[in-house]
């Protein structure tokens, strides 16, 4: 799963005039889906330890959602669910985590020393489990990027590629098992996005 760092740093198709949209769309303006080296869904057999992991994460899933880990419990459910639907982040609430927020001043300050102007590139912010538990369990990062019609407004979006990395692992927990389930079709990788309202400067 993309912690946040984002490939490059240029401008992605940003013409277009519904930037929602084009973010769910995967049309101009969206961010580009992060390649991993996990097989293509559906394409494995299931093994009984695939069903076993699934019904863990299942479990698991429930779990968070009682003990009050909303985001984190929705994005594994969504997981789970194996649509591949695009699923909406609570970007007002993201954007309000200390990290976020500090970047997205960040980016502000060089907008308003003229060093772009409009729409912002695409940057990535990593979520430490210190700082949010829920999100960091949900996304562990996300890339955004700031749009200023004006000096006074400006919205932010919010883009993840959303998967388990075969081969990688967090806290000595190896992902190849959940990576498994999108590549037997027990569960499917998705986006998610989410954006901001007008918010004043």
């Amino acid at each position: 799963m993309e912690t946040g760092a984002i490939h490059g740093d240029s401008h992605i198709g940003t013409d277009t005039a519904d930037p929602e949209a084009a973010l769910i769309s995967g049309g101009p303006g969206s961010s580009p889906y992060l390649p991993n080296d996990n097989a293509p869904h559906a394409t494995l057999p299931v093994r009984p330890t695939d069903r076993a992991v699934r019904a863990g994460c299942s479990a698991l899933a429930r779990l968070w959602w009682l003990i009050g880990l909303r985001h984190a419990s929705g994005t594994l459910r969504h997981y789970l669910a194996g649509t591949g639907d695009t699923y909406r982040l609570d970007a007002s609430t993201l954007v309000a985590l200390p990290p976020v927020r500090a970047a997205v001043n960040a980016r502000l300050m060089e907008a308003e020393a003229g060093q772009w102007s409009h729409l912002d590139t695409w940057h990535g912010v990593t979520i430490a489990p210190a700082i949010s538990p829920d999100w960091w369990l949900a996304v562990r990062g996300v890339q955004f990027r700031v749009e200023r019609p004006n000096p006074h407004y400006y919205r932010v979006e919010f883009h993840k590629t959303w998967n388990f990395d075969r081969g990688e692992s967090e806290l000595g927990i190896p992902f190849t098992p959940f990576a498994r389930l999108h590549e037997t079709g027990l569960a499917k990788e998705f986006v998610a996005v989410g954006r901001t309202g007008y918010l004043p400067r």
